[in-house]
Protein backbone atom coordinates (compact mmCIF):
# COMPACT_ATOMS: atom_id res chain seq x y z
CA UNK A 1 0.00 0.00 0.00
CA UNK A 2 1.46 3.40 -1.29
CA UNK A 3 0.85 6.52 1.06
CA UNK A 4 -2.36 7.60 0.12
CA UNK A 5 -0.56 11.83 0.44
CA UNK A 6 2.08 12.66 -2.30
CA UNK A 7 3.76 14.46 0.60
CA UNK A 8 3.57 11.02 2.07
CA UNK A 9 5.23 9.16 -0.99
CA UNK A 10 7.68 11.80 -1.00
CA UNK A 11 9.09 10.78 3.16
CA UNK A 12 8.99 7.69 2.42
CA UNK A 13 11.28 7.98 -0.25
CA UNK A 14 13.32 10.52 1.33
CA UNK A 15 13.40 8.58 5.12
CA UNK A 16 13.42 5.07 3.44
CA UNK A 17 15.64 5.33 0.67
CA UNK A 18 18.33 8.84 1.48
CA UNK A 19 18.43 8.68 5.26
CA UNK A 20 18.91 4.94 5.71
CA UNK A 21 21.10 4.56 3.03
CA UNK A 22 23.20 7.38 4.49
CA UNK A 23 23.36 6.20 7.20
CA UNK A 24 23.99 2.94 6.55
CA UNK A 25 26.80 3.26 4.28
CA UNK A 26 28.62 6.98 5.61
CA UNK A 27 27.56 6.13 9.39
CA UNK A 28 29.44 3.02 9.24
CA UNK A 29 32.45 4.47 7.22
CA UNK A 30 32.81 6.53 10.02
CA UNK A 31 31.55 5.67 13.47
CA UNK A 32 32.76 1.75 12.62
CA UNK A 33 34.68 0.11 15.48
CA UNK A 34 36.35 3.27 16.78
CA UNK A 35 37.91 1.37 19.12
CA UNK A 36 40.53 -0.14 17.48
CA UNK A 37 42.22 3.33 16.95
CA UNK A 38 43.31 3.05 20.95
CA UNK A 39 45.20 -0.38 21.51
CA UNK A 40 47.49 -2.71 19.54
CA UNK A 41 46.76 -5.67 21.61
CA UNK A 42 43.89 -6.98 19.89
CA UNK A 43 41.94 -8.80 22.80
CA UNK A 44 41.55 -5.62 24.49
CA UNK A 45 40.42 -3.13 21.65
CA UNK A 46 36.78 -4.20 22.35
CA UNK A 47 36.90 -3.58 26.16
CA UNK A 48 37.49 0.25 25.27
CA UNK A 49 34.36 2.12 25.77
CA UNK A 50 33.96 5.29 23.53
CA UNK A 51 31.05 7.99 24.21
CA UNK A 52 31.59 8.74 20.18
CA UNK A 53 30.16 5.33 18.92
CA UNK A 54 26.95 6.11 20.56
CA UNK A 55 25.35 8.46 17.96
CA UNK A 56 25.39 5.76 15.13
CA UNK A 57 23.26 3.79 17.75
CA UNK A 58 20.88 6.34 18.55
CA UNK A 59 20.42 7.03 14.83
CA UNK A 60 19.31 3.75 13.96
CA UNK A 61 17.47 3.34 17.11
CA UNK A 62 15.41 6.69 16.29
CA UNK A 63 14.95 5.96 12.41
CA UNK A 64 13.08 2.32 14.02
CA UNK A 65 11.43 4.19 16.18
CA UNK A 66 10.02 6.84 13.94
CA UNK A 67 9.03 4.14 11.51
CA UNK A 68 6.63 2.15 13.85
CA UNK A 69 3.53 4.25 13.22
CA UNK A 70 3.61 4.23 9.34
CA UNK A 71 4.22 0.29 9.77
CA UNK A 72 1.99 0.26 12.37
CA UNK A 73 -0.99 1.99 10.09
CA UNK A 74 0.08 0.05 6.71
CA UNK A 75 -0.07 -3.60 8.61
CA UNK A 76 -3.41 -2.38 9.56
CA UNK A 77 -4.81 -1.38 6.34
CA UNK A 78 -3.26 -4.46 3.94
CA UNK A 79 -4.83 -6.66 6.25
CA UNK A 80 -8.07 -5.17 6.33
CA UNK A 81 -7.22 -4.74 2.74
CA UNK A 82 -7.76 -0.89 2.37
CA UNK A 83 -7.86 0.17 -1.02
CA UNK A 84 -5.38 3.61 -1.20
CA UNK A 85 -8.54 5.88 -1.96
CA UNK A 86 -10.31 4.63 0.65
CA UNK A 87 -8.08 5.97 3.24
CA UNK A 88 -8.97 9.57 2.91
CA UNK A 89 -12.72 8.92 2.79
CA UNK A 90 -13.39 6.69 5.77
CA UNK A 91 -13.27 8.60 8.85
CA UNK A 92 -11.57 5.51 10.56
CA UNK A 93 -8.94 5.39 8.21
CA UNK A 94 -8.07 9.04 7.93
CA UNK A 95 -8.05 9.04 12.22
CA UNK A 96 -5.76 6.62 12.00
CA UNK A 97 -3.18 7.30 9.47
CA UNK A 98 -3.63 11.51 11.17
CA UNK A 99 -2.81 9.69 14.32
CA UNK A 100 0.16 7.68 12.70
CA UNK A 101 1.55 10.78 11.06
CA UNK A 102 1.12 12.96 14.32
CA UNK A 103 2.88 10.41 16.06
CA UNK A 104 5.84 10.83 13.73
CA UNK A 105 5.91 14.46 14.18
CA UNK A 106 6.07 14.01 18.43
CA UNK A 107 8.58 11.34 17.89
CA UNK A 108 10.78 13.25 15.23
CA UNK A 109 10.95 16.33 17.05
CA UNK A 110 11.53 14.27 20.36
CA UNK A 111 14.73 12.42 18.60
CA UNK A 112 15.96 16.07 17.55
CA UNK A 113 15.80 17.49 20.75
CA UNK A 114 17.73 14.23 22.03
CA UNK A 115 20.31 14.59 19.64
CA UNK A 116 20.88 17.55 20.64
CA UNK A 117 21.06 17.11 24.22
CA UNK A 118 23.28 14.19 23.84
CA UNK A 119 25.13 15.13 20.68
CA UNK A 120 25.18 18.83 20.68
CA UNK A 121 26.58 20.24 17.69
CA UNK A 122 30.21 19.71 17.59
CA UNK A 123 32.28 16.82 17.35
CA UNK A 124 35.45 17.40 19.78
CA UNK A 125 38.86 16.58 18.56
CA UNK A 126 40.51 15.24 21.66
CA UNK A 127 37.96 14.52 24.90
CA UNK A 128 39.09 12.88 27.94
CA UNK A 129 38.20 8.96 28.22
CA UNK A 130 38.74 6.67 30.81
CA UNK A 131 40.95 3.61 29.08
CA UNK A 132 41.07 1.74 32.87
CA UNK A 133 40.36 -1.66 30.95
CA UNK A 134 43.45 -1.21 29.00
CA UNK A 135 45.57 -1.72 32.57
CA UNK A 136 47.52 1.71 31.93
CA UNK A 137 48.76 3.25 34.91
CA UNK A 138 46.34 6.52 34.58
CA UNK A 139 42.85 5.66 34.02
CA UNK A 140 41.90 8.87 32.32
CA UNK A 141 44.25 10.06 29.27
CA UNK A 142 43.11 12.52 26.50
CA UNK A 143 42.02 10.58 23.03
CA UNK A 144 41.70 11.50 20.22
CA UNK A 145 38.16 11.45 17.76
CA UNK A 146 39.53 9.68 14.34
CA UNK A 147 38.24 11.66 11.33
CA UNK A 148 35.95 14.31 13.81
CA UNK A 149 35.73 16.84 10.96
CA UNK A 150 33.81 14.51 8.99
CA UNK A 151 31.42 13.25 12.04
CA UNK A 152 31.23 17.08 12.51
CA UNK A 153 29.54 17.38 8.81
CA UNK A 154 27.70 13.80 9.19
CA UNK A 155 26.25 15.12 11.99
CA UNK A 156 25.12 17.85 10.78
CA UNK A 157 23.64 16.35 7.93
CA UNK A 158 21.77 14.06 10.38
CA UNK A 159 20.23 17.10 11.98
CA UNK A 160 18.96 18.37 8.78
CA UNK A 161 17.25 15.12 8.07
CA UNK A 162 15.24 15.24 10.70
CA UNK A 163 13.75 18.57 10.45
CA UNK A 164 13.61 18.10 6.92
CA UNK A 165 11.37 14.80 8.17
CA UNK A 166 10.04 16.84 10.74
CA UNK A 167 8.51 19.14 7.86
CA UNK A 168 7.31 16.41 5.65
CA UNK A 169 5.23 15.79 8.23
CA UNK A 170 3.66 18.32 9.37
CA UNK A 171 2.90 19.14 5.48
CA UNK A 172 1.54 15.48 4.76
CA UNK A 173 -0.69 16.09 8.34
CA UNK A 174 -1.70 19.05 6.35
CA UNK A 175 -2.25 17.70 3.25
CA UNK A 176 -4.61 14.67 4.61
CA UNK A 177 -6.93 17.49 6.17
CA UNK A 178 -7.05 19.61 3.01
CA UNK A 179 -8.00 16.18 1.11
CA UNK A 180 -10.10 14.93 3.36
CA UNK A 181 -12.10 18.58 4.03
CA UNK A 182 -12.28 18.81 0.07
CA UNK A 183 -9.61 21.47 -0.61
CA UNK A 184 -7.23 19.27 -2.35
CA UNK A 185 -8.69 16.40 -5.28
CA UNK A 186 -7.65 12.68 -3.95
CA UNK A 187 -6.42 10.75 -6.69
Amino acid sequence: LRPPTVIGQFHTLLFGSVRLLSLGVLGFALYGNEALHFSREPDRRARVILPVTTSSVFWVSQLVIVLVPGAFFHRYAACKSIKQKDTLQKSFYTIFLISSVFLRIILEAEGFWLQIQLLGFKVNAIYTCDVGALEKQFNVTRCTVPEHFEKRIFLIVMYTFTVITVVLCVAEFFEISCKRLGFLKTQ
